[in-house]
């Protein structure tokens, strides 16, 4: 018996030393993904490369991502929560009731989290790379996002006439203007139009009141 103890113990302590560095693994492979996003692009990720990063054997993370696109699915999920964080943080910035000036915040919320998460930005605005409709929490939060905005939208439309009376048409057509100055920013077209890094944020909101003033106007 003693002789038997003395041989599990070393094992006991080896399998936890393993469990404690890789107790965070799938975190450390979506982090590893992030970088190679960073320095090279989305389309260059691949799970063993990203296994490389990560320290790991080639085949540990096919427990958590049987294949990119469920990797890069779950960098996608990162990347809607942190957009959600930054809705609450811009919304709770807003001191007026007016319905139009929370949605002005959506857009704000939107701008910011490109900028603090351009390689987020790369993998959930690519669906060739992600299950967009595979995961139930990202279109969950998707439709949550798109159900604020019109109720926005409607909520102003009650109080005085709006350019156009379709809500998913003006929110369609909001999230086109967002989409397409958060595009331009993260591929780096902003210093052709002498906008500074540090004005990015203010651009963009510039633009986006220039938006929701036109269709605030009445026809």
């Amino acid at each position: 018996m003693p002789q038997s103890s003395l041989k599990t113990q070393p094992r006991r302590r080896a399998r936890r030393r393993t469990s404690y560095h890789h107790g965070h693994l799938k975190e450390a492979l979506i982090a590893a993904a992030l970088k190679m996003v960073r320095e090279q692009g989305a389309e260059s990720v691949s799970v063993r490369e990203v296994a490389k990063r990560a320290g790991v054997s080639s085949g540990a993370p096919f427990r958590h991502f049987p294949s990119r696109t469920t990797l890069m699915t779950a960098v996608a999920e990162q990347a809607m929560r942190r957009f959600r964080d930054e809705i609450v943080r811009a919304l709770e910035e807003v001191k007026s009731d007016a319905p139009l000036d929370r949605f002005r915040a959506l857009g704000t919320a939107y701008m910011r989290w490109v900028i603090g998460n351009p390689a987020h930005f790369q993998v959930i605005s690519n669906r060739a790379l992600i299950d967009f409709d595979g995961s139930e929490s990202l279109r969950r939060d998707n439709k949550e996002i798109r159900d604020l905005m019109e109720q926005l939208l409607t909520e102003q439309r009650q109080r005085a006439p709006l350019l156009w009376d379709d809500v998913k048409a003006i929110s369609f057509a909001a999230r086109g203007l967002a989409y397409g100055i958060a595009r331009m920013y993260v591929d780096g077209h902003f210093p052709q139009w002498d906008i500074p890094a540090d004005q990015a944020e203010s651009a963009f909101k510039a633009a986006f009141d220039l938006f929701t003033d036109g269709i605030a106007s009445q026809p």
